[in-house]
Formats: C-alpha cells, structure tokens, sequence
C-alpha cells in the first residue's frame, strides 16, 4: 500500500514568529527561576526569617552589592592634550572670548591682543570742559561742595562768598541740586577752573555764578510767583479725606485740615455725608510751573448752609481761633477729652489695688492717642511722670484752683508755659496704674480735690479791638478766595501760547 500524503503546513506571519520566539524566551526564563529556586539562591527575604535558608539569601544580596559597587567609574579628569600648539597670540584670543562662571565674574575681563598697529599713548586727552550736578546735604557747605567737585580753592572761596551774599546764612534747602562746569586745567594735575556754577536758590531765586572777565560773578534772576491762597471746597461723601483728594487738595493740607477739627469738634460725631468742607492753605506758584504748599490757614465746615466751625490761623504761636468765640466771653463745663464718662468722683473698687478708695477726679474713656485740651487759661504747675498717674500735667488756673491730667501716652507741653483754653496739652494712653487707654481728670480747690463736674469755668476771648478787627479782615479775606483760582493764576493764555516759539520737532509733524 501507497504511504498517506502528509498535510500541508500552514505559512508563519512575521507577528507568529515574533509571538513564537516570545513563548520559548519566557518559557526558559521560568527554567531558570525554578532551577534558581532550587539551588536556594533566590530567597524572599521577607519570609522565613532568620533560617539558614534566609540568611544564605541575605549573604547573595550582600555578595552581589559589593560586586556591583567593586565596578563603580572613577571620575578623575583626564587631562587631554591641546588640539594644536598655542602660541601667545592665540592665547590672548582665546581668552578674549572665554566664558567663566557667574561666581567667577562670568568672563575673564581680558581684550583682544593688540596688534603690531596698535601704538601706546603717553598721556590720554582730558576733556576741555567737564559738567556734572551736585546735591547741596544736611551740614555741608558751599566751598566743600565746591571742592569735591574739584574745582580750586580760590574758586570755590570766591563762589562760596557770592552765594553767602545772596542768601541769608541757611538759606539753601538741603537736597538742592547744583549744576557745576569745570573748565580746562591749566597744568597736568593742577585743579579746574570754575566756568559756571547754577542753582534754584529760594522758590523765588535763580542764582547763576559765571565767569566775566576772569572773574566770578553773580547773576540773579527772580521768578514770578504767584502767592494767591489755595482754597478748595467740596461735599463730604463716604470719607472727608477721600472726598478732599478727589477735589483736588493737596496731601499736606488735609492731614492739618483734620488735625484743626480734631482740636475742637469730635470727627467721628461732627462730621456726616453732605457735610461741606472748606479750607484755604498758603500756596505759591511759580512762573515755571512748580508749586509750594504752606500752612493751613482756614479750616471751615459747614452743615445745611450753617457753620459748624470756622477756624482761623491767628498769632505768633500758629494756633487756631474759632471765629464765633473770637472777642466773646463764655462760662460753662468744658470737658478735657472728646470721650464719655466712666467712672465719677467718689469712693470705688479700684480695678488694679482690688480695694475701695476715694476716687479724687473723673474718668473719661477715650481711644489711645486722642488729644486733651486745657479746661481753661492757666500755666503749667508740672509735666512729668507722676507714679501710679503715669504721665501727668498739672496746671494752675488761679484763684485756688487747679486742674490734672494723669494716664496720658505722650505729654505737648512743659512746665512753666502759659496755655490758652483748648490748647493740646497732651494725648490720651495707659500709663501708670491704668487697665487701658483713658484720661483721669481731676480739679484741686484750694488745693483740695473736689468734684470736676462741679465747676464751671469762664473762658474770656476778649482780645483788642483793633486785633479784633483784624482777624475779621483776615477771615473775610481769605473767605473771598474764589476756590481753585490759586491752580490757574500763572497759566498761560492762548495769545502767548500762540506766540510761543515753535520747536523744531513740531515742524517735523
């Protein structure tokens, strides 16, 4: 019989053989790890430990480790042999080119080797002129200035005269910046001489030192200015002093604006939404455009078209009057704080001592820092610490009687001057004996103390008539201040804008 014919066997892909090859690499991997398991080499050393198995297993790892760390790489630096020689020309030039490290100043600071072109000088050219500006300091002087810019002795005494002949001893406002030139010496090494010398001397005042003749001169040149108070007005909104920047009041002029009304009104109580504030500063304008803001001189507030307070700068002491009690006579109770009454005149539990005794003055609470004003004209008996009362003032009124001022945080006056009737004598703390920010008033009659609401003072405005009459021509002054006519007094008009020289920038639009 004939032998059957064998079966045709089906093509591989490329994919089966890959599977294929796969399966056999697997499959003699699992040999190896079952012969490896076998020989007790390959141990989980997470099981059975401490066995002779477990630690035959720890001694492989180890002896494997030890091998593997035998092979670590040296990282020595090896030192290779230049590409070429170099000879000194290309090694200046190379190092021209080299990059250091930003520790290292990030490159070498070295140039490119000169060439056989190059020639050295003997000596280099100074500049004919040299023109720099200098900043006139606290304590300095004009000559030493003048010195340290490097101009010469006799110069600098000649400019330093002229300038003290120009202004009074003082005159010039640390911070002022000075333009200096220095001309051509006229040795090597021998100092410059002064050309020009120039500087805003007062507000005023340009002062210019320049060389005519030889010789230094002066040459001043004053500066219109205007001198028209600065008054501005506006409604009171969420914030006065937000309301008083958005109309146009410098900085300065609010912050003594409040600080005025702090002195006579409360600010958290006086003043509401609606409310129209007004204020007039001295302010001075300058042809060339800069300004100059002074003292308050007014400080007005008004409610419904009545005043509330007009406040006026009088005397030489800088202090504010209110127009309504200016040459008037007043008796009533006049309290030292803007602040409720805490505790009253007579025997208490004292809150630190924890026994109960006398109680010799008035306690008013008040926030830290809040201002305490002279119940009446007096002088100052003491101003000092004063144990459990801390800081303390005392002033004499006369006629037996006398007033203190204890737990203050900081003391405005000094013993032996004379205080006016809301004067600022202190500010309110917690000095002393004290469990927080308050004022203990208290009132001596014959120098015992008896109740301070008890007492009425008399506070007398009466003043001269002329100076009376005075400071209502001062006040009606300043109130016909038309407000913001101070911001266009100087401007200029559009004839002389038109007439104004034209730039040759602008005629190249």
């Amino acid at each position: 019989m004939s032998e059957p014919l064998s079966q045709p066997q089906p093509s591989l892909t490329g994919a089966d053989m890959v599977a294929a090859r796969a399966r056999h690499w697997l499959d003699r991997a699992r040999a190896m790890r079952a012969d490896l398991d076998a020989c007790g080499w390959t141990v989980d050393l997470a099981d059975d430990i401490g066995s002779a198995r477990w630690f035959r297993g720890l001694g492989g790892m180890l002896g494997l480790s030890l091998a593997a760390l035998s092979f670590w790489p040296d990282f020595t630096a090896i030192v290779a042999a230049p590409a070429m020689p170099l000879d000194a020309a290309a090694r200046d030039e190379f190092r021209s080119q080299m990059i250091a490290p930003l520790a290292l100043g990030a490159d070498s600071g070295r140039r490119m080797g000169p060439s056989a072109l190059v020639v050295p000088l003997a000596s280099a050219p100074e500049r004919p002129l040299v023109q720099l500006t200098a900043t006139f300091s606290q304590g300095d002087s004009f000559y030493s200035l003048l010195q340290r810019a490097g101009a010469s002795a006799s110069d600098a005494d000649r400019a330093a005269a002229l300038v003290a002949g120009t202004l009074p001893p003082g005159g010039l406002a640390p911070g002022t910046q000075i333009d200096i030139t220095l001309g051509r010496r006229s040795a090597p090494g021998a100092p410059r001489p002064l050309d020009r010398v120039a500087f805003r001397a007062r507000f005023d005042l340009d002062l210019t030192i320049a060389r005519s003749g030889g010789v230094l001169i002066a040459q001043p040149r004053p500066i219109a200015v205007d001198a028209t108070p600065l008054r501005i007005r506006g409604t009171v909104g969420a914030s006065l002093y937000r309301s008083a920047r958005a109309a146009g009041a410098p900085i300065e002029a609010i912050q003594q604006y409040l600080q005025a009304l702090d002195q006579h009104l409360s600010l958290d109580t006086a003043i509401a939404p609606g409310d129209t504030f007004d204020l007039v500063v001295s302010y001075k304008r300058s042809a060339g455009g800069e300004s100059q803001v002074g003292e308050l001189l007014y400080a007005g507030l008004e409610r419904g078209g009545r005043a509330q307070a007009q406040l006026l700068r009088w005397g030489g002491d800088g202090q504010f009057f209110e127009a309504s009690g200016m040459g008037q006579q007043r008796t009533g109770l006049i309290m030292p704080v803007v602040g409720r009454i805490t505790s009253n005149f007579g025997a208490r539990r004292h809150p630190i001592l924890g026994y109960t005794r006398m109680h010799g003055g008035v306690d008013f609470g008040a926030p830290h820092g809040a201002p305490i004003y002279a119940v009446g004209d007096a002088t100052v008996a003491y101003a000092g610490w004063h144990g459990g009362h801390g800081n303390y003032v005392k002033l004499d009124h006369g006629s037996g009687y006398g007033t203190g001022y204890a737990h203050m945080s900081r003391i405005a006056v000094s013993p032996g001057t004379r205080v006016r009737a809301g004067q600022v004598i202190g500010y309110v703390g917690s000095t002393g004996l004290s469990t927080g920010p308050h004022l203990h008033y208290e009132l001596y009659r014959g120098g015992q103390k008896v109740n301070p609401l008890s007492v009425r003072f008399t506070v007398s405005n009466q003043v001269d008539p002329a100076e009376l009459a005075r400071f209502k021509a001062r006040l009606a002054e300043l109130k016909a201040v038309t407000p913001g006519a101070a911001l266009s007094s100087l401007a200029p008009t559009q004839a002389s804008v038109a007439a104004a020289p034209q730039r040759e920038i602008d005629r190249l639009d």
